[in-house]
């Protein structure tokens, strides 16, 4: 008997779990390179499924809709972004401020040189898509407490902290519409002066809220 409740629960050594988990995973992954190829509104559940090899009924064994695979496919590649951040910043830890914001621009600049692909889901157009155009307004407010959080222990005594804040979403704000800018053509510029040029505004918004010693 207990013999055949395992090969009722495993097939091919997998189990049912299993199995789910690499649908998914293949599902996901089909989304993700059709929205590289030709944008989120490509993204069609029929689409996804032909293109993973899998029916309509697994994508409903996964996903709600189309916009909960959206959803994951966003939340995937900011995951990924976040953690290649994080890694930049990693070697100049025990530095200060403004270098760790500098690597931190440097890395992110260059994942959008070097992967355009990629980058065009965190950093693409996003209208006409209310799931996506929440998931950048809540990334802004993610990557402002990031920032905030990051400079903490550099900023001068008694710092006004709304004025901290907007000035932070003022500037990750223009940042993402430079990078749009720059995808597009609109700014002609290398990567290593886009991060210069970055580096300098920060730099000029630094000196208002960091302290001397920074």
């Amino acid at each position: 008997m207990e013999v055949a409740k395992v090969s009722r629960r495993t097939y091919g050594g997998k189990s049912a779990e299993q199995r789910r988990s690499e649908r998914r995973a293949q599902l996901v992954s089909a989304a993700l390179e059709i929205w590289q190829e030709q944008g989120w509104a490509a993204v069609t559940m029929r689409g996804v499924c032909a293109q993973a090899g899998l029916t309509d009924r697994y994508f409903y064994e996964s996903f709600a809709d189309r916009d909960a695979l959206l959803g994951t496919v966003w939340d995937q590649m900011r995951d990924e972004t976040l953690a290649m951040l994080l890694g930049a910043l990693e070697p100049v830890a025990e530095q200060g401020a403004l270098e760790q914001l500098h690597a931190a621009l440097d890395a992110v600049v260059h994942h959008i040189a070097d992967e355009p692909a990629r980058a065009q889901i965190i950093f693409g157009d996003h209208a006409g898509s209310a799931v996506l155009e929440q998931r950048r307004r809540d990334t802004v407010q993610m990557a402002t407490d990031l920032m905030i959080g990051l400079a903490r222990p550099y900023l001068r005594v008694g710092v006004d902290e709304q004025a901290l804040r907007i000035n932070v979403l003022l500037g990750i704000g223009g940042f993402v519409e430079l990078m749009l800018a720059w995808r597009d053509g609109l700014v002609e510029a290398g990567t290593d002066e886009i991060v210069e040029r970055l580096t300098e505004v920060a730099a000029a918004l630094g000196d208002r809220f960091l302290s001397p010693m920074s």
